[in-house]
């Protein structure tokens, strides 16, 4: 499994990963994790969490993958080709406003992230997903009409989600991501936020 600090990357075996999560009653996994922010101050907020953040481009991680948190872990690997050795330890997975080939698989019922979700998810697992209009538009979709097509998508998939909830500028302000401050102050300032769990 390739693991990333800084611009160094390190091939981190089972026995080692195994060590690392000793000791933490919560893995938060967050999907699609960008340039790592919103993983690393959950790492930092909540220290009896151990947080892994997944994102296939290594250039964006450069930054916050350099913080020596003991509970803070970013894995190179796409959302499609979830590594084996995430298999049923996850307690809570994250996708903030997703874009290009993630969006896309969510938007398609992609089987190779759905069943990697699932797989990936232990007991009872929760699941938080924000939606920004700006992404969806890009893909031909209204932020409604790609919220409800995504949440039908996940229930399908064995999800049990609440109503979806929209999210204005001033929640996105307030949340720690850098995607959320760029869209607070953007043209298109609204989101939806699905969340349930298995």
């Amino acid at each position: 499994m390739e693991t990333i600090r800084g611009k160094v990357s390190h091939n981190l075996d089972l026995t080692d990963f195994y060590a690392r999560l000793a000791n933490y009653d919560r893995i938060t996994l967050d999907l699609g994790t960008g340039d790592g922010k919103f993983a690393f101050c959950h790492a930092d907020n909540f220290p009896n969490h151990f947080v892994i953040g997944v994102d296939s481009c290594r250039e964006n991680l450069h930054e916050h993958s350099r913080a020596k948190l003991p509970n803070l872990l970013y894995i190179i690997a796409s959302a499609q080709s979830l590594p084996q050795e995430l298999r049923g330890l996850v307690s809570h997975i994250t996708i903030n406003f997703p874009w290009g080939s993630l969006l896309e698989s969510l938007l398609n019922g992609d089987d190779r992230l759905l069943r990697g979700l699932e797989s990936v998810a232990g007991s009872s697992a929760a699941l938080d997903v924000r939606l920004n209009g700006g992404a969806l538009a890009e893909q031909g979709w209204s932020l409604e009409y790609g919220a409800e097509r995504i949440f039908e998508n996940l229930t399908s998939a064995g999800w049990n989600l609440h109503k979806p909830e929209m999210l204005d500028s001033h929640v996105l302000r307030s949340f720690p991501s850098t995607w959320a401050k760029r869209l607070a102050f953007g043209r298109d300032p609204r989101a939806i936020y699905l969340s349930g769990c298995l």
